[in-house]
């Protein structure tokens, strides 16, 4: 036989003993990492749950994943030993990151367009969600066509009007009374 169709056999047993190597490589970080654990320190399972080390024995792990919630794990399923930082910075939302002294960005682009002035006087004036009945809008358009120097003969009973039209409605739009 000739080397050169002894090429591929041999190309492909380097491959798989590379592949063996790197895999057996990878097997033995994670168990020396799972053989770091102590109690107190944050891991995440496999399955992706956070937790802290309360007990560690030779094939299993005590977690303590919240007040009076205690699993038993086997350490396979540990998938990653975190950081007292990256626990925190996950779990509680806590960061340790002080090294930066820039300014921090604001969440909401409000606070970079607005002024102080225009923000109180926006939140100061009402604002109406509420439907208008026809009958207002009626009052409001006889209201606008009569001159201000005259009086409606008939103002008594149009205050009248008023007060029923919103009674009605606040019954319409659920207050007590309509329950």
């Amino acid at each position: 036989m000739s080397l050169l169709t002894l090429l591929p056999f041999i190309v492909l047993i380097g491959a798989m003993f590379l592949m063996t190597r790197s895999a057996k490589k990878k097997q033995q970080q994670a168990i020396d990492m799972r053989n770091q654990m102590q109690p107190g320190s944050g891991v995440r399972t496999i399955g992706g749950m956070y937790a802290t080390v309360k007990e560690v024995s030779e094939d299993t792990v005590l977690l303590d994943a919240g007040p009076g919630v205690d699993l038993l794990f086997a350490k396979n399923s540990i998938g990653a030993v975190l950081t007292d930082e990256e626990y925190n910075h996950i779990v509680h939302g806590i960061e340790h990151d002080l090294k930066s002294d820039a300014d921090v960005v604001p969440d909401d682009a409000s606070s970079l367009t607005e002024t102080d002035d225009s923000a109180a006087a926006s939140d100061d004036a009402p604002v109406d969600f509420g439907k208008k009945d026809t009958a207002d809008t009626a009052d409001t358009a006889d209201a606008a066509d009569v001159p201000a120097d005259t009086e409606p003969a008939d103002a008594g009973t149009d205050a009248a009007d008023k007060a029923k039209t919103d009674e009605q409605a606040k019954k319409s739009d659920g207050g007590s009374e309509a329950k």
